[in-house]
């Protein structure tokens, strides 16, 4: 059983360390109450800028940050890089893969992962990009593609490696399909003279009858303006039929042979073992009240994306997004700290302060409640955003030093293959060929 430092104090236990976590963590400072966060990973992931990994344009190390470091000088805090296996309700206590650990109160902050809807080739054959290991390994395939398509006479054979789906229009698939149009538009033929950048084609599809569906019609319509000027097809009210790493098909009969299929058609909650199934709502999130607190546990919460909290504004629960994460981390801080005083507790209401997504260089689309707007001045808006959101002053420095470089030079990032990624049948994508 892990140690009690403070035991006069309650035990409040928080599994995830992203943005709601985190931000629970911290609001619970010089409160008097003991802190454990519990992550597989020893660092938070800022996964809005998780596609630039994924395209090479900054390296892993430059969008995450050490937990221990984030939470330096906060005396009531701990941290145990683990994994929770299960929730032990009926006894206050969680079984991880470093022991068991007790609780007085449990905050499930445990994120959401790819949702494959149940096909197991889609995950399988597919490159989801939820995580860094993922981001990177979507990076070496795309770079092992492009040095195979070097090797191959003819434009057929080459057609399969140079070409690029994403489905899934929302934010994370506009802004990597924009990502890697402009490694075809700008880059391609610095890097790959060889190659032809007419032969790489990039197509972005979605079951929805518009890009960014959860934005505004002006947002929607300017970002696929923006997409199709980059030369990316864009594909909607179209559904994915199956995908065996060659071929992907979609209802209707259109096929496209591609290696290179990257998936971001929507997430599911990771809801760990010991939350009752009654309280599992759709898209695999956990039921919620207006507190933030599991329907039928008196002492377990759930926040961010793993969280269903329907109302009659929001029937579909809140949007997995950051700042409903990190707003809902603040404010149970708050009610928890009125729990232990037996004080009245305030309802969890959203604040939303708009939502925005980049495409590209001088693109980007906006809205902030009644006020919309597009392209350089929305771009410029977004990166500063993302500057001030991202933690860490060393992290927002070499940022804004590799967007600087890349913007100067048309031709940011390094593109390594530190870590060659096999397909799931454990061979690499193709061994390069010595050229006599």
């Amino acid at each position: 059983m892990e140690p009690t430092y403070n035991s006069n104090f309650p035990k409040v236990v928080i599994i995830g360390a992203g943005f709601g976590g985190i931000e629970l963590a911290k609001s619970l400072n010089n409160k008097e109450v003991e802190v454990i966060l519990i992550d597989k990973h020893n660092y938070h992931t800022f996964q809005p800028l998780m596609y630039q990994v994924a395209t090479g344009s900054l390296e892993a190390d430059s969008i995450a940050f050490s937990v221990r470091k984030n939470f330096e000088g906060q005396k009531n805090f701990r941290f145990r890089n683990a994994e929770l296996k299960k929730i032990n309700t009926d006894k206050n206590s969680i079984d991880t893969t470093i022991g068991e650990i007790d609780y007085d109160y449990l905050v499930l902050a445990t994120g959401s992962t790819n949702n494959f809807f149940g096909n197991k080739d889609y995950e399988k054959y597919t490159l989801p990009m939820k995580s860094i290991p993922e981001a990177l390994n979507l990076r070496s395939a795309v770079l092992q593609n492009l040095e195979t398509a070097l090797l191959l006479p003819t434009k057929e054979e080459r057609e399969p490696y140079l070409t690029f789906v994403l489905v899934g229009a929302g934010p994370t698939g506009a802004e990597l399909a924009g990502s890697i149009a402009e490694i075809r538009n700008y880059i391609l033929k610095k890097d790959y003279p060889e190659l032809n950048k007419e032969e790489m084609k990039v197509y972005l599809v979605d079951g929805m009858p518009k890009v960014l569906a959860n934005m505004s019609e002006q947002a929607s319509k300017k970002a696929q303006e923006f997409l199709e000027n980059m030369n990316v097809e864009v594909l909607t009210n179209l559904m994915v039929e199956s995908y065996d790493g060659n071929v992907i098909s979609f209802k209707g009969g259109r096929k496209i042979k591609t290696k290179n299929v990257i998936w971001s058609a929507g997430v599911v909650g990771v809801v760990p073992e010991g939350i009752p199934k009654e309280q599992i709502a759709k898209g695999n999130r956990i039921s919620t009240d207006e507190i933030n607190r599991v329907i039928g546990l008196n002492n377990v919460f759930a926040i961010g994306d793993v969280s269903s909290t329907v109302s009659e504004g929001m029937p579909k629960g809140l949007p997995g997004v950051a700042p409903v994460a990190i707003q809902q981390g603040k404010h149970l801080a708050k009610n928890l700290i009125s729990l232990i005083k037996n004080e009245p507790t305030e309802k969890f209401v959203y604040n939303d302060q708009g939502s925005m997504a980049t495409i590209g260089r001088n693109k980007a689309v906006v809205d902030l409640g009644k006020i919309k707007f597009q392209g350089f001045f929305a771009w410029l808006t977004w990166m500063f955003v993302h500057l001030v959101l991202l933690m860490g002053f060393r992290n927002k420095v070499v940022v804004f030093i590799n967007w600087l470089g890349s913007y100067i030079s048309y031709n940011g990032g390094t593109r390594l293959i530190i870590r060659p990624y096999y397909r799931p049948d454990g061979q690499p994508i193709k061994e390069p060929v010595a050229q006599s």
